[in-house]
């Protein structure tokens, strides 16, 4: 148990290394949110010029879409692991994987570490904009809050989307021990994921049977389903479900990206480094 809390103790440390550039980083993720604003503005005010409060869209007024790509942005911190497969994959290419293999530190397990810290490092740093957008947005929110059921599976469903989002690109990075070059594959995953998750619109929006196809793939828990969680678009009936379904998919890639890397290193020849 020390290890891992020296793993992690570490890795916090080195994210808060450069607070300010961190800072910066952190403050420019908020900026597209006001082009989502202008943007689904005009949208709505094309559907219905006299009246835009009235057009809907899949259910959704001009104020719920708002909050729903506010609640996005939200989810998308959680479940995004950038660079992470591609790391995985540079490792295996590079030989770096050996160090793994001759010291008592599992690679799943430091990664996850790892990335926890920097999630940690993030929200620390991240708070007080994230309070400010969320105060200077209220308006949008013209549901309220959820009851506590619903806000229980919405926070639920971010430390879900954390440890789903974290294990899914692990499992990517892993195939890097049967193709040393993983890039093209990771592009594919990258705009799949982007669309398919509800990153750029609500997949609810989506015509049948596209929706349905949708909504069966687990892409959706990493942006779509906890923003819709928070603003009741999961029907009550359905909710119980859908966390299973989360909590299943989690499993699924946790087991999957464990099975890759122990056939991966019986395979691996220990080159490069």
């Amino acid at each position: 148990m020390s290890i891992w809390w020296t793993i992690f103790k570490v890795s916090l440390e080195e994210r808060l290394v450069y607070r300010g550039d961190f800072a910066l980083g952190t403050f420019m993720r908020f900026l597209p949110i006001i082009t989502q604003i202008f943007l689904w503005s005009a949208v709505f005010e094309s559907l219905n010029p006299s009246d835009p409060s009235q057009a809907r869209i899949a259910g959704f007024a001009f104020p719920d879409m708002v909050a729903y790509f506010l609640l996005t942005m939200v989810a998308r911190a959680f479940s995004s692991m950038p660079g992470l497969a591609s790391s995985i994959a540079k490792q295996i290419r590079d030989g770096e994987i050996k160090k793994f293999l001759v010291q008592p530190v599992d690679l799943l397990g430091y990664l996850f570490l790892s990335r926890l810290a920097h999630k940690v490092a993030y929200y620390t740093v991240a708070t007080i904009p994230f309070a400010i957008v969320f105060y200077l947005c209220r308006d949008y929110f013209v549901h309220g809050w959820p009851d506590a059921t619903r806000l229980s599976c919405f926070v639920a469903s971010l430390v879900l989307a954390f440890v789903f989002g974290f294990f899914l690109e692990a499992t990517l990075g892993l195939v890097g021990f049967w193709f040393l070059e993983v890039s093209s594959l990771l592009f594919v995953y990258m705009l799949l994921s982007f669309f398919l998750s509800g990153h750029m619109f609500p997949i609810s929006i989506l015509p049948e049977p596209y929706q349905s196809i949708v909504q069966f793939l687990p892409l959706k828990y990493l942006a779509y389903f906890p923003a819709a969680v928070f603003l009741g678009k999961v029907p009550s009936d359905e909710l119980a479900f859908e966390m299973t379904m989360l909590v299943g998919w989690t499993a699924v890639f946790i087991v999957l990206s464990r099975v890759l890397y122990a056939a991966g290193l019986r395979r691996y020849s220990g080159y490069g480094g």
